[in-house]
């Protein structure tokens, strides 16, 4: 039996606070925990904290550091290390989400250009993605960001 990764289940529950729209108290459990993780913490739950502090964020500035945050750090993580804390897909399932969420906060921005490049880096990792619920999510929300980027 695995034993539940208690980082993860920590961000779990600001992932539920965000969900609820208690956005305040996401970022604070999540600044919290960045703040025990530390910057050299575990790469999965650096990258897990960031990408979901990055959806809590009012300022598209502040999401893209979070979201930038996210996939530097999941080029530290490993496979195994993704199992080991009970992910089922492989790392490369991570990209076309974080290179989508990364565009999305450039294209606020207005740095279409970057927009653009990391769009290009979410759909030529889609591959990794299964066919299931969540793989045709990431695939609609790169092929709507594409649409709104091609009419910029």
């Amino acid at each position: 039996m695995t034993v539940p990764d208690e980082i993860m289940l920590r961000i779990g529950k600001g992932v539920e606070l965000g969900q609820r729209g208690d956005r305040d108290d996401a970022r604070r459990l999540f600044s919290a925990l960045w703040d025990e993780i530390g910057a050299t913490g575990d790469p999965l739950h650096r990258c897990a904290l960031a990408h979901s502090m990055a959806d809590v964020q009012d300022d598209p500035r502040d999401e893209l550091l979070w979201d930038t945050r996210a996939l530097e750090a999941a080029d530290s993580i490993t496979d195994e290390r993704a199992r080991q804390a009970g992910v089922e897909s492989s790392v490369a399932g991570f990209y076309p989400s974080l290179h989508l969420n990364i565009a999305e906060a450039h294209r606020k921005l207005g740095d279409l250009d970057s927009a653009r490049d990391h769009l290009e880096r979410g759909l030529a990792a889609v591959d990794a993605l299964g066919d299931d619920g969540y793989g045709r999510m990431i695939k609609d929300a790169l092929d709507r960001l594409a649409a709104r980027l091609t009419s910029a």
